[in-house]
């Protein structure tokens, strides 16, 4: 079994997520008092939402990669960046290590080419649903993305800011994303990327009709899969 990196603390909910998935699912694989094999470097999130606020991609990816060299350092066979907005500076941290790297948008589209979707919605921090670093990562494998107008971005950004990284679960924010939800599917949406670690801990499959793809389910089966062949 190989050693999984892990990146977490952006927010530290959603890594205790990745951390359950990825033992539970190796337990299921292998059996017995089998767990996953893993080092956590996990960072703080207010030095990194600083650097988001203020637009310095340079710090935070500086400080994600010394993450990642301390975790190679450590016996880490490869990496996993546990957010999805931080993708943004998965270079750098590629460019800092020897080790793979596995990227949560990559594998997301190659589950989405899987199911056979071409057309979907995407959920998630302002970032991640207005720049290019996560989207050209689907369009570049046939499929076309939705996101919300402005105005539904800015209710996703701040949910998952003001609450869900606050650990804080409120029903009129379940209400309001499965409103915008409904709106993607009107365009034509064959699904939905819960395109943010954090969004799996509001609203899931059995929320709603249309298929949902849990970005941290993906890349936790992913990092087993890798971990394991």
């Amino acid at each position: 079994m190989k050693t999984i990196g892990l990146i977490g603390g952006m927010s530290w909910e959603s890594t205790v997520t990745y951390y359950q998935l990825i033992n539970r699912l190796v337990k299921e694989k292998l059996g017995g008092f089998h767990s996953a094999k893993c080092l956590l470097a996990s960072v703080d999130f207010d030095e990194i939402e600083k650097c988001q606020m203020r637009g310095d991609w340079q710090k935070s990816g500086e400080i994600l990669s010394e993450c990642a060299k301390s975790l190679e350092k450590g016996g880490a066979d490869f990496i996993v960046l546990c957010t999805n907005t931080m993708h943004k500076v998965a270079d750098f941290i590629k460019d800092t290590v020897k080790i793979p790297f596995l990227h949560i948008a990559q594998a997301t589209a190659d589950r989405l080419k899987q199911t056979g979707i071409t057309k979907t919605a995407l959920l998630g921090t302002k970032f991640t649903m207005e720049e290019d670093f996560y989207k050209n990562v689907l369009e570049q494998r046939g499929i076309t993305v939705i996101v919300p107008d402005e105005c539904d971005r800015k209710i996703v950004n701040d949910v998952i800011y003001n609450e869900l990284c606050m650990g804080k679960i409120k029903e009129n924010s379940k209400k309001q994303f499965l409103s915008i939800i409904g709106k993607a599917q009107k365009d034509g949406a064959q699904s939905v990327i819960l395109g943010c670690t954090e969004i799996g801990l509001l609203i899931n499959q059995n929320d709603m009709c249309v298929k949902v793809f849990d970005t941290t389910q993906i890349h936790a089966e992913a990092a087993v899969q890798f971990a394991l062949k």
